[in-house]
């Protein structure tokens, strides 16, 4: 794991706020209509205008800016010609790099109105996620992290994905630790400053279960239901977790 100094973690921070921008111009632009490739378009123009570049493009042979992950794709769905339609729910995925480091953050979005089960899916999975970053004080160990989380997905009956979960992040995107959405309190690796880690929590209205579809990369729902992403940067300070991939960064108490 890279430990990561005040001067790495200022430049993490613009990375981050890059990000924060990209999610703002995304959100506004999606719309029925709207397809999957023109919001990366609109993606790819924020970062590289912000002398940044896309943390996913070419990664691993990943061929866009963004994950779009509609509806039951969970995650890494790549952008495409489909246009969104009312009632959708959409989930992006963005990166970005900042002078050799990177932000990293996700967010799950309703397209015009949908029923009340949904709109509370995605309600609960950003819950999820701050209840882990709250839970990422230092001292603390991942397995309060991802204890915090599954707590909130359980009294919803949700299944919480446990194939792909959160990362340490750095000068690479996806560094060690892993970091499960999922654990025993007191378990796992502690939290010291200077880590820097992803939480993403993923919950889904029915299975866990996951596939992959035949493009290699497209994550979908064992079931074929609803699935909501939610992802922020977070750096362990001395004073706790700072969340980078915002407009400003943000201090979380306990």
């Amino acid at each position: 794991m890279t430990m990561k100094s005040s001067a790495d973690f200022e430049k993490m921070k613009i990375a981050g706020a890059v990000v924060a921008d990209v999610h703002a111009a995304v959100r506004e632009a999606a719309a029925p209509g709207v397809t999957m490739l023109e919001l990366d378009a609109i993606a790819h123009e924020v970062i590289r205008n912000a002398d940044c570049r896309p943390s996913f493009l070419g990664y691993h042979g990943f061929p866009a800016s963004i994950c779009t992950s509609p509806n039951e794709v969970i995650v890494h769905g790549i952008p495409d010609r489909y246009k969104l339609q009312d009632g959708d729910v959409l989930s992006v995925d963005a990166g970005a790099i900042y002078d050799g480091w990177h932000g990293d953050a996700a967010f799950t979005m309703a397209i015009g109105e949908v029923p009340e089960p949904v709109a509370e899916l995605i309600k609960v999975t950003e819950e999820g996620l701050w209840a882990g970053i709250a839970a990422s004080q230092p001292g603390n160990r991942l397995g309060d992290v991802g204890a915090a989380i599954s707590a909130v997905a359980a009294p919803h009956g949700y299944g919480v994905v446990r194939e792909y979960i959160g990362h340490g992040i750095g000068r690479q995107m996806h560094e060690a630790p892993d970091v499960p959405n999922y654990g025993k309190p007191g378990k796992g690796l502690k939290l010291k400053p200077g880590m820097a880690i992803a939480i993403e929590p993923m919950f889904n209205l029915g299975t866990a279960e996951t596939k992959v579809l035949d493009d290699g990369w497209t994550v979908v729902t064992g079931d074929g239901k609803l699935s909501a992403h939610w992802e922020h940067t977070v750096l362990i300070t001395k004073k706790g977790p700072v969340v980078s991939t915002l407009p400003e960064p943000m201090l979380v108490s306990a």
